[in-house]
């Protein structure tokens, strides 16, 4: 296998301390959720509830070509650049028809370190492949769901021509050009070692880095938790769950939704919007009086800051190490 595997460790690879270098000028982390739709019902993830049952997500399905614009011109602003600029959140970004002109104008702008895409990867083509690793595209991650047509018919609910998928991410691996590409699986979509195997005798050779996450139970919503619940004993990367009461994302984290609302963390409950980039600058959001509320309020434990904040398990099961925030001295109560 020519992949580097990565097991037990977030596939961004170890990170500075957070809270010793708060408060950021600039975000570490920034997202953009292009497209609130999705061409799977994974049984495990908000679409696989009703849609008149799913709480509030936006205004917006699309994000518009002006407001995205907007938006980078806006970071652009920041006194350092953005470390990761992802597109991701409540959708499959690569349905939004301008996914790799929104790539090219992150990297014309110099606004980030690494642009990158979270995706289940189903509508790679030769055309969308070309079109992204023109556009600059740093990094790639395609999250996937099985190792046959008929897993993803079972845990996606889609009708998946598996060859033709993996001849698509052979030929963005043959194409990527400086573009790193990380492929994962949920453990719950192998059944077995064989499952296993086959997952690394695909994939192995087509892909830069690849791993095998837990399936979490991060969806409050969603039926099939209590089963994830029962099984999960470590974090989404395999990593030991750490005992803190302070949310870190917050305060590292801004992600703009499709209507240019801003949200301070990974929640598909909001607990909170914090601004709205159609009337202000992104700069002038992170630095705003409503993040610093929330984040002053962070640092009494999530408990008390709001029942989503209180009930959410995203801190629980995707925090690492390094991120944990734990203000034993008080020192950002006076920053905040």
């Amino acid at each position: 296998m020519k992949a580097a595997l990565l097991e037990n460790q977030a596939p961004g690879g170890a990170r500075t301390p957070l809270e010793e270098k708060l408060p950021l000028s600039t975000p570490y982390v920034l997202q953009f959720f292009p497209i609130y739709a999705c061409n799977f019902v994974c049984k495990y993830c908000h679409f696989s509830i009703e849609k008149e049952k799913r709480c509030f997500v936006t205004d917006r399905i699309s994000m518009s070509m002006d407001l995205y614009k907007k938006c980078v011109n806006d970071i652009a602003m920041f006194p350092e650049k953005i470390r990761t600029l992802r597109f991701v959140g409540m959708g499959e970004p690569l349905m939004h028809r301008n996914i790799a002109e929104m790539v090219h104008l992150a990297k014309l702008k110099n606004i980030a370190n690494r642009v990158e895409i979270l995706t289940n990867g189903s509508l790679l083509n030769q055309r969308m492949t070309n079109n992204l690793v023109a556009a600059g595209l740093d990094r790639l991650v395609i999250s996937l769901q099985g190792v046959s047509a008929r897993a993803y018919k079972e845990v996606s609910g889609i009708d998946l021509d598996f060859d033709h998928f993996v001849e698509q991410i052979a030929y963005f691996y043959a194409h990527k050009g400086q573009t790193h590409m990380h492929l994962k699986v949920v453990d719950i979509a192998l059944h077995g070692e064989d499952d296993r195997q086959k997952y690394f005798s695909t994939f192995g050779d087509i892909c830069d880095s690849i791993g095998i996450e837990s399936a979490v139970p991060i969806f409050p919503d969603v039926a099939y938790n209590s089963e994830l619940e029962q099984k999960a004993t470590t974090t989404q990367f395999g990593t030991n769950i750490i005992d803190a009461e302070i949310c870190p994302q917050p305060f590292y984290t801004l992600q703009i939704n499709p209507d240019g609302k801003v949200v301070g963390c990974y929640s598909v409950a909001y607990p909170e919007i914090l601004g709205d980039c159609n009337h202000m600058a992104v700069k002038e959001i992170w630095n705003g009086k409503k993040y610093n509320s929330f984040r002053k309020r962070m640092l009494r434990g999530r408990k008390d800051v709001c029942i989503v904040c209180r009930e959410c398990n995203i801190k629980t099961y995707r925090m690492q190490t390094e991120d944990a925030i734990y203000n034993k001295n008080g020192r950002l109560n006076m920053v905040y």
